[in-house]
C-alpha cells in the first residue's frame, strides 16, 4: 500500500482546540471565475504600478468610494518625455489604460483590454501635478465599457481614453499547465 502525504493549507497544520479536538479545516468556496482574486502574477513588476520594476512609472491607485471611480495622482520626469516639456503620447495611452484597468476591480473582474480610444486633448506635461481617474460606463455580460481622463491641477482634462474590456476566466488563462 502506498503512503498519500499529508498535505496542509498555508496557514499550517490544524490546531489542537479545547479538549483535544483539532481545529476543522473545510475548504473555503473558491471565488468566482473571473474574480481578482485568482491572479497570482508578480504585479509588483507592472511598469505602470509595480513598486519592484526599476524601470517602471511606480504609481499608485486608489479607490475612490464617495466617487466610486479610481484615481492615481502622478508627476512624471524626462524619462518619460515625448515632445520637449511633454510626456509621450504612448505613455499617456498607457497611463488611461491601466487607470480604467483598475475599475473593473470595483466590479470584482479581470478583464483584458480588447480596443481602447484616446483623445489627446492638449499636451501633457512633465514634472506638473497630474490626475488620472478611471470611471465604469456600461457593462454587458463579460463586455466593461470604461473611460479614462488625465486632468491637470486646474482640473482641465487633458487626454480622455474609451476603452472595451472583456473579463476573463483566470484560472483558464493563467492557471498552471497540465502535465
Amino acid at each position: 500500500m502506498r503512503a498519500v502525504p499529508t498535505v496542509f493549507p498555508p496557514s499550517g497544520p490544524p490546531r489542537a482546540l479545547s479538549g483535544g479536538a483539532l481545529e476543522c479545516l473545510m475548504p473555503k468556496k473558491p471565488p468566482p471565475r473571473h474574480s481578482p482574486r485568482m491572479v497570482r502574477l508578480q504585479k509588483k513588476r507592472c511598469f505602470v504600478c509595480g513598486q519592484d520594476n526599476d524601470a517602471g512609472m511606480k504609481l499608485r491607485f486608489r479607490y475612490d468610494k464617495a466617487r466610486n471611480c479610481y484615481v492615481c495622482r502622478f508627476r512624471l520626469d524626462e524619462r518619460f518625455m515625448g515632445p520637449p516639456g511633454y510626456i509621450h503620447g504612448g505613455i499617456v495611452a498607457t497611463i488611461l489604460d491601466e487607470v480604467m484597468g483598475k475599475v473593473n476591480k470595483i466590479h470584482n473582474v479581470v478583464a483584458l483590454t480588447r480596443a481602447m480610444k484616446i483623445d489627446y486633448l492638449r499636451p501633457v506635461p512633465l514634472n506638473q501635478p497630474l490626475r488620472a481617474e478611471g470611471h465604469s460606463i456600461s457593462i454587458e455580460g463579460r463586455k466593461h465599457a470604461n473611460r479614462g481622463e488625465i486632468l491637470n491641477s486646474k482640473g482641465e482634462v487633458l487626454a480622455r481614453g474609451d476603452a472595451l474590456f472583456i473579463a476573463i476566466d483566470v484560472e483558464r488563462m493563467f492557471g498552471k499547465p497540465k502535465a
